[in-house]
């Protein structure tokens, strides 16, 4: 299944916030569901360069970029296994910083 015949209902939805995009647009992406990592990985196909904005040279996320499935950030950078369910909705924001 890729990001472009996914149905919505047996898929996950991932979206990048507009603090991302700036650097590289990426529509919202519909993949197949799977592992944190292969759905961030799964939406990332479709704008690479993105991907140095979300992992660092570890593949891991950055400090700066939080991810939340369904409205609950995730607080494992590294290992991403934790399962992402058909219908779950991701969403990559870039944390923002400063006083």
């Amino acid at each position: 299944m890729t990001a472009t015949t996914a149905r919505s209902t047996d898929a996950v939805v991932v979206e990048f916030a507009a603090s991302l995009r700036r650097h590289v647009d990426c529509a919202p992406q519909t993949v197949a569901p799977g592992s944190l990592r292969s759905v961030l990985e799964a939406a990332l196909a479709a704008a690479p360069p993105l991907a140095h904005y979300v992992f660092d040279d570890q593949r891991a996320v950055r400090r700066h970029v939080a991810v939340f499935v369904n409205q609950q950030m995730q607080h494992e950078r590294a290992r991403l296994d934790q399962p992402v369910r058909p219908g779950d909705r991701v969403l990559v924001i870039q944390a923002l910083t400063g006083g």
